[in-house]
């Protein structure tokens, strides 16, 4: 019985893990589409919004029939709640690189600006993710503690983004509408960091059972 649900848990565990690919995938294309100006590639990252919402439905629905049917260990019922907390999370990512692809469409075929340059906030928040994934696909707390710690450098790019954007919208009104949509798409690549920092504390918990509060981060894990 109990390897029968080790199985299940690793299923569980599959689901999430490509519910989170999808969501990496849909924030790199949100990057592509804003460096590029890519109209056509941020309305079909914004047509797919119903994708992961559902997977995260249905990882939601398989962890509590998992806890209904095999009154888990207290081991056992630790992963299942951190499956079931990052999944919400991970969604939120998703919606965060649909609201990024929402600005694209506003911005229209309009050049991309060299300056201010919201790209290093936005890879940055994107390999935080791709590392908090990993450090959940795999249990690396070590990698998770990493991507924790990258936080700040995120909220530095941020507030700088938004000083440069200011600067900008001084210099000359005719850059306001612009750079009002360019702050936005800073704030949610930031959120975006968030939510990877959010999955890593989680990771933590995890593998260590160590609550991480990191004082950086916009939203912690509800505990």
């Amino acid at each position: 019985m109990h390897r029968h649900f080790d199985d299940d848990i690793g299923q569980l565990m599959e689901q999430l893990l490509r519910m989170g690919a999808e969501a990496e995938e849909a924030v790199m294309s949100s990057i592509r589409a804003f460096e590029e100006r890519d109209v056509a590639l941020a309305e079909r990252v914004i047509s797919r919004d119903d994708e992961v919402d559902r997977h995260e439905l249905e990882v939601d629905q398989h962890a509590l029939e998992l806890i209904a049917r095999m009154q888990p260990t207290a081991s056992d019922l630790r992963v299942i709640l951190t499956i079931m907390k990052a999944a919400p999370e991970i969604e939120r990512i998703a919606d965060l690189a649909q609201d990024v692809c929402e600005r694209v469409v506003e911005l229209g075929a309009e050049p991309a600006q060299k300056k201010p340059d919201v790209l290093p906030l936005a890879r940055a928040a994107q390999k935080m993710l791709h590392d908090a994934l990993e450090a959940l696909s795999s249990g690396d707390a070590t990698l998770a503690r990493e991507v924790i710690a990258r936080d700040d450098l995120v909220d530095r790019l941020t507030e700088q983004s938004f000083r440069e954007h200011l600067t900008f919208m001084l210099e000359d009104a005719r850059n306001i509408s612009r750079s009002i949509r360019c702050t936005f798409v800073a704030k949610y690549f930031e959120r975006i960091a968030d939510g990877a920092t959010n999955i890593s504390e989680l990771v933590v918990w995890l593998v260590e059972g160590n609550v991480v509060k990191h004082a950086g981060a916009g939203d912690a894990p509800a505990q």
